[in-house]
């Protein structure tokens, strides 16, 4: 698993690490231990749990049960931009308005399967990001303004990672 960190002045540096233990609980070595915060234990780790060979999560102060002190996710942009609270939810509001609470893999897309993503960039609490799977490629819904609606709807059809359409919803 490859994984980036950087000193917050621009620079960064790419690692890879072999998994050691189990994050998600599913019985397969998905996250690297490593001491994320510097406090000298090796009580963190960072994950790939959507399993495309970088790491998604890390997590603060993880205890022997599985518990976390704090749990970040990637915002898709490269950056440990979303905290989520291990066993915390977000709310999040579903294209046609209801307000749900879950994630951070929820069923966005109705199909069924909680395989979608939502994110809180701003850490309010309220889902601002949401990224689908789908059979034509990745769609990801962004509420540009924090009113609980989604305004932008981007869609990567080609699969390399960026969209190539946009429209106003």
């Amino acid at each position: 698993m490859e994984y980036c960190f950087g000193p917050g002045d621009g620079s960064a540096t790419m690692w890879t690490g072999t998994p050691d233990t189990d994050l998600d609980g599913d019985g397969e070595l998905d996250a690297v231990r490593l001491d994320f915060d510097g406090d000298g234990r090796l009580d963190d780790a960072i994950a790939d749990l959507d399993g495309d060979g970088l790491a998604d999560h890390a997590v603060l102060d993880l205890d022997d049960d599985g518990s976390a002190e704090s749990y970040f996710t990637d915002d898709g942009s490269g950056t440990w931009a979303v905290t989520v609270d291990r066993g915390g939810q977000l709310r999040w509001f579903g294209l046609d308005g209801v307000e749900h609470i879950g994630g951070p893999l929820v069923d966005f897309d109705g199909d069924g399967q909680a395989d979608d993503r939502v994110l809180d960039s701003d850490d309010n609490g309220l889902a601002d990001r949401a990224v689908c799977e789908s059979p034509q490629g990745a769609i990801g819904y962004v509420d540009v303004d924090t009113d609980g609606r989604w305004d932008i709807q981007l869609a990567d059809t080609d699969g390399d990672g960026a969209a190539d359409t946009a429209k106003q919803l």
